[in-house]
């Protein structure tokens, strides 16, 4: 791996850090995105039981207590219990934008590193091509084994650059399927606690 490194030249750096920081990024957004961290469900229920029993301030501390994207959600409707319930929609809805961006924290720049990745070993391959026309240009087209060797070496930095961006890329399309489907669960789990609320 190493000798890759070193043959690839200059621009297999860039590649090895960003493909370190998606890695983490990915080890990251996987750990905070588990669904049971994030709804918290068993308090979830234990909430619906007590707009049940219409125990709103019991609920309340409840849900300041565990705090989670669901909680923090469900606290809004219950600190504005009193207002119309279109405008508890709407405030659920613009606090849920809040905690989406929350969620999304950190997928930006792993898209970003599926996007650049290929254009950086792109770059490496112009680079080390360019070398090679300029030992050409010098030493004349005799060396067929120089010719052959750098050619090797800068479609590693290409490789290289696919070998990032394609993970990065896998990842960050599941990743931001995963905050959809949790942001959607969220907003369904909601509307059932408000119309208890308001029924």
């Amino acid at each position: 791996m190493y000798d890759y490194i070193v043959k690839g030249g200059m621009m297999m750096i860039p590649l090895a850090l960003t493909s370190v920081l998606a890695l983490g990024i990915v080890l990251e957004r996987l750990w905070s995105l588990r669904r049971k961290h994030l709804m918290r469900y068993d308090i979830v229920r234990r909430i619906e039981e007590l707009l049940q029993e219409q125990k709103i301030p019991e609920a309340t501390t409840l849900c300041k207590r565990h705090a989670s994207p669901m909680t923090r959600i469900i606290l809004v409707a219950l600190l504005n219990y009193d207002r119309p319930k279109a405008e508890i929609k709407e405030a659920l809805e613009e606090h849920g934008r809040q905690e989406v961006a929350g969620l999304e924290r950190f997928l930006t720049a792993l898209g970003t590193i599926a996007n650049i990745a290929p254009f950086v070993g792109l770059l490496g391959t112009v680079l080390g091509i360019l070398k090679i026309f300029e030992a050409v240009s010098q030493q004349g087209v005799a060396n067929a084994q120089l010719l052959s060797e750098g050619i090797y070496n800068a479609l590693i930095t290409t490789a290289a650059g696919l070998c990032v961006a394609i993970p990065a890329l896998v990842a960050y399309n599941h990743l931001m399927r995963r905050v959809e489907e949790l942001v959607l669960e969220m907003e369904r789990l909601a509307l059932r606690l408000l119309n208890i609320l308001k029924r």
